[in-house]
């Protein structure tokens, strides 16, 4: 393909896209297909000789998108958003034509890993400078982090990767599963006593369960009393404190060692494009200095980064949209998930078979039918079998509770009371089958 037929078919992609995205409410946003349903329509071997454009995009239709979940569909409301935006694709384009590669930064998961090696690091160095006969294999075996029990699994496996043990701190539904500062105290008291050496700790802004904020202004002081590092992970609830209303939510944010976000959870640019900020720059680059001859230059001690660190291209999608959508319209965007989220809880509590599981701060609605486990997860499994609208499950307090998150860009009040008739026509009928 050369750069004319390039334009072309650049154009008629572009075309596609729009048409996809102007109709994807008309689709089924769940697939009703059997896991390795793509052996038997594409050819164990590749083409021996080049297969045409046109070929290939009939099979966009007949191959790919039977299997496809349509996160960006107004009828998903599963997991968080995954930020999806026409500018954001525009400077995907440039993004993925300019091609540079980023080596360091990925997504919150990464950012996770990052800052808990970063922690390690300078806490063995921290032993050391004390007491440098100390063998190193021996401070690392009693390093303890800490995270909260509602925290996402990606920081347990942080834990896992980096070779440190994990202790999850427990919350309760009374405190709004958020980390309590005695809580934590005490636990590292305990652990202090009993030989370990605590070092870092997640708090979590917005947790993937039910979007419970830790109380940082209580963790903080301790963590820095403590000189532990405390990382904040704010992977969906960071996008929302560009409204003035939600930055309480930040209070605290001062005593963080670390603290990231996704963009493309809740910002409108699309996967993937993770932030992070550093406290002290160079506690992140003396834990993963390398500098061998091929990635040295002339600016290294300068305090300049450059594109190979942090990976400068995926901020493209972010000016794109910052610009094309102004401060004014991404605020817009978040409040409309807000109320339409609230709009959605006023329509579980009018309810009196339903219940609210927990507090409704942004974008997400934990609910579920009252009674047992065993009927929400019925009402779960026949919602999501229906294929008309999608949810995702989690557990508190021991109890299985249904997520509503609002997530696509296009969602509408429409569709929210299109999806509470559903799941309300289905409770009935889940109901009725109920041993009288």
């Amino acid at each position: 393909m050369d750069a004319a037929e390039f334009r072309r078919r650049g154009k008629e992609m572009v075309d596609l896209i729009a048409d996809y995205l102007e109709n994807i409410e008309q689709r089924p946003v769940y697939p009703d297909v059997e896991p390795g349903y793509l052996r038997s329509l594409i050819p164990e071997e590749a083409p021996e000789e080049p297969d045409t454009y046109e070929d290939v995009v009939k099979d966009i239709e007949r191959v790919i998108m039977p299997g496809v979940t349509h996160w960006h569909s107004p009828y998903f409301y599963a997991y968080f958003p995954t930020a999806n935006s026409f500018p954001a694709m525009l400077a995907d384009m440039l993004s993925g034509a300019i091609g540079c590669i980023g080596f360091s930064w990925g997504t919150a998961s990464e950012a996770t890993l990052v800052a808990l090696l970063a922690a390690r690091s300078r806490a063995v160095r921290m032993i050391l400078a004390s007491d440098p006969q100390r063998p190193e294999t021996g401070i690392t075996s009693k390093l303890v982090a800490y995270s909260s029990d509602q925290a996402h699994c990606s920081v347990e496996r942080a834990g896992m990767i980096a070779g440190v043990r994990m202790k999850k701190i427990p919350t309760e539904q009374s405190d709004k599963y958020a980390v309590q500062g005695e809580t934590l105290r005490r636990m590292i008291q305990e652990d202090k006593a009993a030989g370990l050496i605590p070092f870092y700790f997640c708090a979590t802004l917005g947790t993937t369960p039910s979007c419970a904020f830790d109380h940082i202004t209580e963790l903080g002081p301790i963590c820095n009393a403590e000189k532990i590092w405390m990382h904040i992970d704010a992977a969906y609830a960071g996008s929302s404190f560009i409204c003035p209303e939600f930055r309480p939510l930040l209070n605290g944010i001062e005593f963080a060692d670390s603290f990231n976000f996704n963009p493309h959870k809740w910002l409108l640019v699309n996967f993937d494009c993770s932030t992070m900020w550093v406290r002290k720059r160079s506690d992140l680059i003396g834990a993963f200095k390398m500098d061998p001859l091929y990635l040295k230059h002339d600016h290294q001690e300068s305090g300049r980064y450059f594109y190979t660190d942090n990976s400068l291209f995926r901020s493209l999608k972010m000016w794109f949209v910052f610009r094309m959508y102004g401060l004014k319209g991404l605020q817009d965007y978040i409040r409309k998930h807000v109320e339409l989220a609230k709009e959605f809880e006023s329509l579980v509590r009018a309810d009196q078979r339903f219940e609210i599981s927990a507090d409704v701060v942004l974008g997400l609605v934990c609910f579920r039918l009252k009674g047992s486990n065993e009927v929400n997860e019925t009402l779960l499994k026949r919602i999501n079998n229906g294929r008309k609208i999608h949810l995702v499950p989690c557990q508190l307090s021991g109890q299985f509770v249904l997520r509503f998150a609002v997530c696509a860009r296009t969602t509408e009040s429409r569709h929210i009371r299109e999806a509470w008739r559903l799941i309300t026509q289905l409770a009935e009928e889940v109901m009725q089958e109920l041993p009288h």
